[in-house]
């Protein structure tokens, strides 16, 4: 067994300025070759010059000569806790590598005229695709039906709410009902579409639909007009995704001690009252982050408007995610749609970091 007298650990007093200093030279040795390359290589995709360059590699390769150069100079600066700070910084790098680096030429090409089409490629147009963007009606109709989509979580937070409280009452077959509760959540937005949108609700041949002409109903176009149409695919992506915010409202009712409710009811409070004084008032933090993360997953709403009705009947069901992949699919036009996409992506980190702050008084523990 070792001694404290037989351990050795470098500190940063024992490091020399000499290694020091060629820790520091290694990284911006290794940062200004990165730089270089980068710049080369944006200068030729901006038609500035010509480098030679036919790809991205380069710049790859430099950045991992670079993110090596940085790991090893961590050792050679700061000794051992270097070597500690090993364990986390190359897959930190790697991340980064994975997500930055998208980021940027993703950047490039929104500024680009870049159509499949176009034998010529991209070409770089500055401002052009945001002008555009902003003539484009069809994508501000996109916008506002988000809004729309977005405000129908609140009616499906209601209906999930009553269903958690009914599925965590003493009720007959009660895990029966949550497994079947939950079966729609099992399926995926894709299967849904074909199931209902193509199959169930089919104007002429469709099971409800013939049910709405038993009905009476003379012309059973679930897709035909635009309010029908939006309304159901709002029902659509509800019956899909109530069941996610059921199960964890389910778990923050069942988290509440019994003794509370038990309480209530000597001191007189009946079932509403009990409900709105102290059922909900502790569930606030599990229901404002099933929102939160609902908000998070109507936002890529895409999978049944494109599956179903291809954002029609003229644009009235249209998602943002819909329009821009329409964009990329039947126009080929990648420049334009990537500028849409990085819009987009600006817009919901807005709103959902104004939203996260909004409702951090109420996730936020109570002491």
């Amino acid at each position: 067994m070792s001694t404290p007298e037989q351990l050795h650990i470098v500190t940063s007093d024992s490091i020399s300025e000499g290694r020091k200093r060629a820790g520091k030279a290694l990284i911006w040795g290794s940062g200004v070759i990165l730089a270089g390359i980068a710049f080369a290589q944006l200068g030729q995709s901006l038609d500035w010059w010509e480098t030679g360059f036919t790809n991205w590699r380069p710049t790859l390769y430099a950045y991992c000569l670079w993110a090596t150069a940085f790991c090893w100079a961590q050792v050679l600066i700061r000794g051992e806790q270097g070597k500690r700070v090993l364990f986390v910084l190359p897959a930190a790098l790697f991340v980064i590598s994975l997500t930055v680096f998208p980021l940027l030429f993703g950047l490039l090409i929104a500024f680009s005229s870049w159509n499949l089409s176009n034998p010529d490629g991209r070409q770089f147009n500055g401002l052009a695709n945001v002008i555009q963007m902003w003539n484009d009606p069809f994508y501000w109709n996109a916008l506002l039906n988000m809004v729309w989509y977005t405000l129908a979580i609140f009616i499906e937070y209601a209906i999930a709410f009553g269903l958690a409280l009914l599925l965590n009452g003493e009720i007959r077959a009660r895990k029966f009902f949550r497994v079947a509760f939950l079966l729609p959540l099992m399926l995926s937005p894709v299967a849904v579409s074909w199931m209902i949108g193509k199959s169930m609700l089919e104007a002429r041949f469709g099971p409800l639909a013939r049910l709405g002409r038993w009905l009476g109903w003379d012309n059973p176009s679930f897709f035909g007009s635009p309010e029908v149409a939006k309304l159901t695919i709002m029902i659509m992506d509800a019956w899909t995704f109530i069941p996610f915010m059921m199960i964890m409202l389910l778990a923050g009712l069942q988290a509440i001690p019994k003794e509370l409710t038990e309480a209530s009811k000597v001191d007189g409070a009946t079932g509403w009252k009990s409900f709105w004084e102290i059922i909900f008032p502790l569930m606030l933090p599990v229901s404002i982050t099933a929102i939160l993360i609902r908000i998070i997953f109507k936002l890529k709403l895409a999978d049944i408007v494109i599956n179903v009705t291809s954002g029609g009947p003229g644009g009235a069901t249209d998602t943002v995610t819909s329009f821009i992949f329409r964009e990329y699919r039947d126009r080929s036009n990648v420049g334009y749609g990537t500028m849409l996409a990085m819009v987009y992506l600006v817009i919901i980190i807005v709103a959902m970091t104004f939203l996260m702050k909004f409702a951090a008084r109420w996730t936020r523990p109570q002491t």
